[in-house]
């Protein structure tokens, strides 16, 4: 093992690097306006409205303690579907919007850097009551689904831009967040990827709190092909790549 490339690739995780930006010559405060808090879609494309949350007064109650406590990777699932609620709580408990400040930030349900949010939550639904199978892309703004496009075995390609991990395909749906860097650029400048990183993980852990709550299981997943994933949902790989993906499905 190479200790002198190991040490150097630590740098990543300290925050030397702020010392080294010059803030002035950021985006932000060369005063260019702040990337949209989500992606545009086209006025047409299919969109499926989620039951909003507070409506669902049966869903996600169980105390933080118990939730906490019995928090674990689960990499097994029963055959059962997850009900359209269920999933409406999972979105909003990773990446709901409490209240919009401009049109270039809100306050969402996890923290991030600089209120930056530099996510998007797509799925890859297999078995979700009143969907049908394929990739969709949530909608935060108006707490709905995109309809991205259909895919007839999404469990078999998910699998395979998992690397083979198959309970990636047997989940009843499988989160993948991807990142648009610049959302985070905009005001971090070369400071921006530490925080990405960071912001990851808050987002993945109120997936695991929030399947705690309605019985069901995840597993965060960091290993994956890079491409196959990217070209599974159909983004560039360059301004906007996937990042981390976690299956959910009922624990058997």
């Amino acid at each position: 093992m190479d200790s002198i490339n190991l040490e150097s690739r630590r740098d990543f995780l300290k925050d030397t690097i702020r010392q080294l930006v010059d803030f002035s010559e950021t985006d932000q405060y060369r005063s260019i306006p702040p990337p949209p808090l989500q992606k545009p879609y086209a006025p047409d494309s299919k969109r499926i409205d989620l039951p909003p949350v507070e409506t669902l007064k049966h869903i996600g109650h169980i105390d933080l303690r118990a939730s906490i406590a019995e928090r674990a990777s689960c990499r097994s699932y029963s055959v059962e579907p997850l009900a359209l609620e269920e999933l409406s709580f999972m979105l909003w408990a990773t990446q709901g919007i409490k209240h919009r400040i401009d049109a270039g930030h809100a306050l969402r349900t996890v923290p991030s850097a600089g209120c930056r949010h530099a996510f998007e939550t797509y799925l890859s639904v297999h078995r979700i009551d009143g969907l049908e199978k394929g990739i969709y892309r949530y909608l935060p703004i108006e707490h709905q689904l995109l309809f991205e496009f259909e895919a007839e075995h999404p469990e078999r390609s998910i699998t395979r831009a998992a690397l083979g991990q198959q309970f990636a395909g047997e989940a009843a749906v499988t989160f993948i967040w991807t990142v648009i860097p610049y959302r985070m650029e905009w005001r971090y400048g070369l400071a921006a990827h530490k925080v990405i990183a960071l912001d990851a993980g808050h987002v993945c852990q109120n997936l695991y709190l929030a399947s705690e709550a309605i019985g069901a299981g995840t597993c965060a997943i960091a290993a994956y092909d890079q491409k196959a994933m990217d070209n599974l949902l159909r983004i560039d790989g360059k301004e906007e790549f996937a990042i981390y993906l976690a299956p959910v499905g009922k624990k058997p």
